[in-house]
């Protein structure tokens, strides 16, 4: 597998093979591993998961996904292509997030001002970077069909290009925590946000399955991702607490293990029955059915990691 680093620096491709174990560890400190989350040793067991994990990884149809770092620098794992980055561009603000195309060859990143910026086959349907924003937008997430994305900002706002049609926002109204993610439903007509203290707020025909803003939590929250069907979601806190509505189930978590940097996203599987957690320094987490193709947890990067997409 070839790891695509891109930073101020230029782009750079190293080889990363049969290095799981090294890469993942470098992440997590020794001490157990949360049910569900993978990880490799020299065990009989290990290597034959690390032989499902690298066909998994390499093959047509196979798993793979992006990280993108803060300057726009972007890392691609399994079947996950590289196709551009920002890397090496001066931005007038720093990079929040990635989204894949229908498709999945090609990307957005959207920046704090509201900048888009389109890679591969994402087609560029507008971005609010030229606009005076109450509020940094925080994320990204596309319609269906990939002609067409929403942009959520910290205080709710939300802003809509291409197909994707505006259901409403928490713009103007007091909230009790900031707006941290995004989440689509299934046919694109709702979306769910989601605030810090995992208070959810349902447009269209995102439907309210729950939501954690009543409850203490150890750590905020930092992302969420909706269950395949549109029937649930998933919050990831980042501490790697992960607390699952509807009909998401509960595959794992890291709330229990010491991250030597913080959960800053959550992507779910295409199939839906995992999901996949990214940390400041790259470190990748598994659940369910996502397959663990690699990370930067071990590489110096230039800016931490913002964000993760899956293919």
């Amino acid at each position: 597998m070839w790891l695509s680093v891109t930073g101020h620096c230029g782009l750079t491709r190293r080889r990363v093979g049969g290095a799981a174990a090294t890469v993942l560890l470098g992440a997590v400190t020794l001490g157990g591993i949360a049910p569900g989350a993978e990880a490799q040793t020299s065990s009989p067991t290990a290597s034959a998961t690390a032989a499902v994990n690298a066909d998994r990884c390499s093959s047509p149809v196979g798993q793979g996904y992006w990280e993108v770092a803060s300057d726009g620098g972007v890392f691609t794992f399994g079947t996950a292509g590289f196709y551009g980055s920002t890397g090496s561009m001066h931005l007038n603000a720093p990079v929040v997030g990635i989204a894949p195309s229908a498709d999945g060859r090609g990307y957005w990143l959207v920046a704090s001002d509201g900048g888009v910026f389109s890679f591969g086959d994402a087609p560029f349907e507008g971005s609010a970077g030229s606009l005076h924003l109450n509020s940094p937008i925080v994320k990204m997430v596309p319609t269906a069909d990939g002609l067409g994305y929403w942009l959520v900002a910290s205080d709710g706002g939300v802003f809509s290009y291409g197909d994707a049609t505006f259901y409403g926002s928490m713009a103007g109204m007091p909230l009790n925590k900031p707006v941290v993610g995004i989440a689509p439903t299934r046919d694109g007509r709702g979306y769910w946000l989601v605030a810090s203290d995992g208070g959810i707020f349902s447009f269209g025909d995102a439907q309210y399955h729950g939501s954690t803003g009543g409850q203490p939590l150890n750590e905020p929250i930092v992302g969420m991702s909706a269950a395949r069907n549109g029937n649930g979601y998933v919050l990831a806190a980042s501490d790697g607490g992960a607390f699952t509505f509807g009909a998401s189930g509960f595959l794992g978590s890291l709330g229990s293990i010491h991250l030597n940097q913080p959960i800053v996203d959550i992507a779910g599987t295409f199939v839906g029955n995992g999901y996949t957690m990214s940390a400041a320094d790259g470190g990748i987490f598994n659940f369910g059915d996502s397959t663990f193709c690699g990370s930067t947890g071990s590489i110096h990067l230039n800016q931490p990691v913002v964000g993760v997409a899956s293919i």
